[in-house]
């Protein structure tokens, strides 16, 4: 019998294990329910303890606002720890120049920092050029000039300048603006910030309150003294050979129009030993402020030159200031509003190394008329006391030199000329022999026949009684021509010797041109000026 193998039962399949699948109640509350249902509980379970800060160290409200305050509190306090450290580190490691309008430096700054900036151009300029022709700039010159900054906020500077002529010319000049710059200066990058108030004005002149302010390293201060003496003689370059001229505006002194070149001493023609002996005792007196002082002495002196018209007093004291390297301040008694208290304070607040000049003082209390008239006319508000008391008063100010000039010093009260306010007085008088043989050489002294022709002229000017002779005997006529005549008839006659001869009756008073038989181009030319020189 077969016996077969029991077939195989197939067994039935291993369930796997089901993962519990959650169970959502149907009446779950909401997260809004649940906080509400926390908060009811801890209010529970503190239902024993009712202090007030249990429950707000159980509020999470307050908690969370608490928190952001301090949070605030502390970026406050860390803000004003680095506004306190920084401003430590400010003081510890810069340094502050600050330069006020008022102070003369200031223009001297502005001019020299416009300067200082075109030869930095100008440099970078002569770079790009060498470059262009093949020459290899040094790595470190040219990164130090590409970082260097320029000035990106410029003024623009106007002056007028009125020619004795009437024509007028304008200057123009750029000039850092307000705002911030950065300069370089011997690799020492410095701030500059120009800083105007809108909401104050100087009240002498009108202009908006300005500053200007220096930062750089506390190590690198020393370049601040460098850099004004820079500036300082950067402004003496510009005044050097030259005279400045000074006028009173307001309280203060203001440099009238750009400075006149010097003229030469040699160029005024005065009587012989005249001009020799002021300028002697103006220099005696400027060496001699020691011997002042030891004998209590106020140091200050003044001069008197009178004369006619055209005899050379307002020239020879700008000549005697480019002698003395020294400027002049003018003042003028009859500009109206000009009070006692004005002129005594300009009086006392003169600029250094310079002279003082009051011109035609005889015609500045002659025939005025104080109070307002029927036509609205003013007189000068200065009186001859306070003239008086600003020359050699109690509170006139001393180192001053002073000149007065007139035309007619018989009209000057004799309180005025009296020794301690003038402690010298000089007449400029009409064309000597001396002068005019001095001036003919002045003019054509380097022509081929000079002193013949010289000689002939002083024969005219002899015959027509306008000089005495050789030996110094009187003049046949009353009238003498002045320099300011002959100047213009030598003018007229550049380098014509000949025809300065033959114009020397024109210097003659009433002379027509009709009853010479010279060659009359007008009747005014053949009349040489009596001008001033």
């Amino acid at each position: 019998m077969d016996q077969t193998a029991p077939l195989p039962v197939p067994s039935a399949p291993v369930a796997e294990p089901v993962a519990p699948v959650a169970t959502v109640p149907i009446n779950a509350p909401s997260p809004r329910e649940q906080l509400s249902r926390q908060i009811a509980a801890g209010q529970a379970g503190n239902a024993g303890d009712g202090s007030i800060l249990s429950q707000l160290k159980s509020n999470p409200f307050f908690t969370a606002g608490f928190g952001l305050a301090g949070i605030g509190a502390c970026v406050a306090f860390a803000q004003r720890g680095l506004r306190r450290g920084a401003s430590l580190l400010r003081r510890r490691l810069l340094v502050d120049v600050e330069i006020s309008r008022n102070d003369e430096s200031y223009q001297w700054f502005l001019h020299w920092m416009s300067q200082y900036q075109k030869q930095q151009l100008a440099a970078t300029a002569a770079q790009a050029a060498a470059a262009a022709q093949g020459e290899k700039p040094r790595v470190l010159t040219s990164l130090i000039q590409r970082f260097t900054p320029g000035l990106h906020h410029l003024s623009i500077q106007t002056k007028n300048v009125v020619h004795p002529n009437g024509s007028l010319h304008t200057y123009f000049s750029l000039i850092p603006g307000p705002g911030r710059h950065v300069l370089r200066y011997k690799n020492t990058f410095i701030a500059v910030d120009r800083a105007r108030d809108t909401k104050s004005f100087a009240h002498d002149k009108g202009s908006p309150w300005e500053t200007v302010t220096l930062t750089t390293l506390y190590s690198d201060r020393h370049v601040f003294e460098e850099l004004f003496a820079e500036a300082h003689k950067l402004a003496m370059q510009l005044q050097e050979g030259k005279t400045v001229m000074y006028t009173a505006w307001g309280t203060e002194w203001r440099q009238f129009g750009y400075p006149r070149r010097k003229r030469p001493l040699e160029s005024v023609i005065l009587d012989q030993g005249v001009k020799e002996r002021v300028v002697e005792d103006v220099k005696d007196f400027m060496a001699s402020e020691k011997w002042y002082f030891d004998r209590g002495i106020p140091y200050r002196r003044g001069y008197l030159l009178h004369g006619p018209p055209g005899t050379g007093k307002s020239s020879f004291i700008q000549a005697l200031a480019g002698e003395l390297d020294y400027s002049i301040a003018l003042v003028n008694l009859s500009e109206r509003g000009l009070t006692d208290d004005r002129l005594n304070h300009l009086l006392t607040n003169i600029p250094p190394r310079t002279l003082v000049l009051l011109e035609d003082v005889d015609a500045a209390f002659s025939n005025r008329r104080i109070q307002s008239d029927e036509d609205g006319y003013r007189g000068a508000n200065v009186t001859f006391s306070g003239l008086l008391n600003a020359l050699d008063g109690v509170a006139s100010a001393e180192e001053r030199i002073v000149f007065l000039t007139t035309n007619h010093v018989d009209r000057l009260d004799e309180a005025l000329v009296r020794p301690g306010r003038v402690d010298m007085t000089v007449r400029l008088g009409e064309a000597t022999r001396y002068q005019i043989s001095q001036l003919w050489d002045r003019f054509y002294g380097e022509v081929e026949g000079s002193e013949e022709a010289k000689s002939r002229f002083l024969q005219q000017m002899e015959s027509l009684g306008l000089i005495e002779d050789e030996q110094g005997h009187g003049r046949q006529g009353d009238y003498r021509p002045s320099t300011a005549s002959l100047q213009g008839l030598f003018l007229y006659n550049k380098g014509n010797m000949e025809g300065a001869i033959a114009m020397a009756p024109g210097l003659l008073p009433g002379w027509s041109s009709e009853e010479s038989d010279i060659p009359s181009r007008s009747h005014a030319a053949m009349q040489p000026a009596r001008s001033a020189v």
